[in-house]
């Protein structure tokens, strides 16, 4: 990925390895949201974009006040 900063200078971004890393083991990751404190998203990277968007397997809503876990579907974006 390229991208112009001020400078008009073309920057190049690499996008973190450990993504790969837990992308090609289908490692079940947790996300901790920033602004809802309580409650996390956990489930397999099974891809992601540029911009860090993920795609997850089996995801679940998790809050952590409850323990409560919902089912969110096959694929999570």
């Amino acid at each position: 990925m390229a991208y112009r900063g001020q400078g008009q200078k073309v920057q190049k971004v690499m996008v973190q390895p450990i993504l790969f890393l837990l992308l090609f083991q289908r490692s079940r990751i947790q996300v901790w949201l920033y602004e809802q404190v309580n409650m996390r998203i956990e489930g397999c990277i099974i891809g992601f974009d540029e911009y860090m968007n993920l795609v997850l397997d089996d995801a679940e809503e998790i809050h952590s006040k409850t323990k409560s876990r919902k089912q969110l579907g096959e694929k999570y974006s």
